[in-house]
């Protein structure tokens, strides 16, 4: 068998959206390096959003089911924000987070921790990774106090 020929534009962008779902302006960006004509990448695209292929409301809802078990909402907005979505469409997804926010983060507390810190360098420890993945500093302290509870 000989090489293969190149994809089209088309073709790369079906490629990618077999894997998981993407925003428009994030194929823009991985897609823009192979178009061959202007306006060619606009016009497929526009074709792959008419038929129901790209459709940034699933992206952020794909970006927020995934993510959610890990990581807080601003860390969730940094990324929606990355992938270039309408900033109404990443507030109205982060909105829904807000509400699960604390019982999201004593959960990846507990796994990640399970006990209270001993001392002052430990809970400084705890407090960098729960904020390094996204959550508040209020939720922060509310979820080592609610650990603090447990055990006394």
């Amino acid at each position: 068998m000989g090489p293969r020929p190149p994809l089209s534009l088309k073709g790369r962008a079906l490629r990618l959206l077999s894997g998981r779902e993407y925003a428009r302006a994030e194929l823009e960006r991985k897609l823009a390096p192979h178009e061959e004509a202007p306006g060619q990448l606009r016009r497929v695209l526009d074709d792959l959003q008419a038929k129901g292929f790209i459709d940034d409301q699933r992206a952020a809802d794909s970006v927020v089911h995934r993510r959610s078990g890990k990581l807080g909402a601003m860390r969730i907005r940094q990324e929606l924000q990355g992938k270039g979505l309408a900033e109404d469409l990443v507030r109205q997804a982060v909105a829904g987070l807000q509400a699960t926010e604390f019982e999201r983060a004593c959960e990846i507390w507990e796994r990640r921790f399970g006990e209270p810190a001993a001392d002052a360098a430990a809970r400084a420890k705890q407090v960098r990774f729960l904020v390094s993945r996204g959550f508040s500093g209020e939720v922060v302290a509310r979820v080592l106090k609610r650990a603090r509870v447990a055990v006394d």
